[in-house]
């Protein structure tokens, strides 16, 4: 495993910050679109979204309970889970594609690690790492804002 300096990460944020982002796709662009973190195609490396929402808590999926969504392998803990994200997975996939939430809010598409998250107003965040997280957690509602605006932009990349 990798191992990445949060102040690396910090520096790929900030130098991102000074590239300009794309015009805005017209509004009803489909989240199908956007970009999907899912390295080898594995979504949230593994972890069990809806376990977010039942469990309270981050859950590893299983092989043995799989949905492809957006072209990426879902993992599930439960068969359940499985097929209540099969139902409506817009209602479990985290935001940004699964990208960090305070990395978008700063104009960068950036890992996560699944065990730093959050759900507010009903919608799954996750962060790169705590660190990162509790920063995101001091204006939660401000980096939303920001990270909804620079979302809207990415996505048409």
């Amino acid at each position: 495993m990798i191992t990445i300096s949060r102040r690396f990460v910090l520096g790929i944020v900030a130098s991102t910050l000074a590239v300009p982002l794309p015009t805005a796709r017209q509004a009803g662009a489909q989240a199908s679109t956007a970009p999907l973190n899912a390295p080898r195609g594995l979504a949230v490396h593994g972890y069990d979204v809806v376990a977010y929402f039942t469990d309270g808590r981050p859950v590893r999926g299983t092989t043995a309970f799989v949905h492809r969504w957006r072209d990426a392998e879902w993992r599930f803990a439960t068969a359940a889970h499985r097929d209540a994200f099969a139902a409506d997975p817009e209602r479990y996939a985290p935001q940004y594609g699964g990208f960090c939430a305070y990395g978008v809010a700063q104009g960068a598409q950036v890992d996560v690690d699944p065990t730093a998250w959050r759900i507010v107003d009903g919608r799954l965040y996750l962060n790169i790492d705590h660190s990162v997280q509790r920063r995101w957690q001091q204006d939660i509602a401000g980096y939303i804002r920001q990270g909804d605006a620079n979302w809207s932009r990415m996505s048409t990349r």
